[in-house]
């Protein structure tokens, strides 16, 4: 059997035969970043400083300097940047296989849950309930959470309370069963963290990042236009900078689907 020919897969995207979704958002001083108790340190907002601007400090070209943390805007995370994955092999954004940063995905489509329910937690129930309907979730694909969560505006974003963020995710049963029963690449949502805005109460702490990160897995956040998938069918393209031991990275998240 013939291998593929590439050039027909960027013939389809030319053609419009495939389409190609962005699920990124625009990096802007005024995106929200996770906020931590104060005794922890805590990540930096997007900077932006011009350079020039076709002016006497560079007549010829405008440019910036821009700062901000590795986990800032739509972000990847990878094995290092949780304890349970600190010990991995090839665990940081630099070291990472480039065969992992182009797969298909699987969204669940939970926005409606999330409306009603700023705390809603994705279960085992739930993705059992998807996969009557879809099939069963293959291995080393990526699992999205459509939560519509990507359309809030900044203020409402966060959605920090006296006791924290409420923010949709999932609960700890079904992390565990995704990784380990399912085998997928990664897990990513439209929120801040892969983790529900209260899953510092959960049992383990943070479970998307425990048992991802545990099992050399990847997380993506603030993802958007995640209503513009299909369920199944989707290829993503997940590439973060190539950061020297690198936690993690903005990136920018594209994924090509039928039209």
């Amino acid at each position: 059997m013939a291998a593929p020919d590439p050039l027909d897969f960027a013939a389809a995207i030319a053609t419009g035969a495939l389409r190609v979704v962005d699920l990124t958002a625009t990096l802007t001083p005024d995106f929200p970043v996770i906020v931590l108790p104060p005794e922890f340190g805590q990540a930096a907002p997007v900077r932006i400083r011009e350079i020039s601007r076709y002016d006497g400090r560079g007549p010829g070209w405008y440019w910036n300097n821009i700062t901000l943390g590795e986990h800032t805007g739509t972000h990847f995370d990878a094995p290092i940047h949780w304890y349970t994955g600190k010990d991995l092999p090839n665990n940081a954004v630099d070291t990472l296989p480039a065969e992992h940063m182009i797969a298909p995905a699987c969204v669940i489509d939970c926005s409606g849950e999330a409306a009603a329910d700023a705390d809603f937690l994705l279960t085992r129930a739930r993705v059992e309930a998807w996969e009557e309907e879809h099939g069963r979730i293959p291995r080393g694909h990526w699992v999205l959470l459509r939560t519509d969560w990507s359309k809030r505006s900044p203020r409402d974003y966060a959605n920090l309370k006296e006791d924290g963020a409420h923010t949709p995710g999932p609960d700890a049963e079904v992390m565990k069963w995704l990784v380990e029963e399912r085998g997928i690449l990664g897990f990513g949502t439209e929120t801040i963290g892969t983790d529900a805005g209260q899953a510092s109460h959960f049992e383990p702490p943070h479970p998307a990042h425990h048992f991802l990160h545990g099992a050399g897995r990847y997380g993506l956040q603030c993802l958007c236009n995640l209503d513009r998938l299909p369920p199944t069918g989707a290829i993503l393209i997940t590439a973060p900078l190539k950061i020297l031991n690198g936690s993690g990275s903005p990136l920018r998240v594209l994924a090509v689907t039928r039209p």
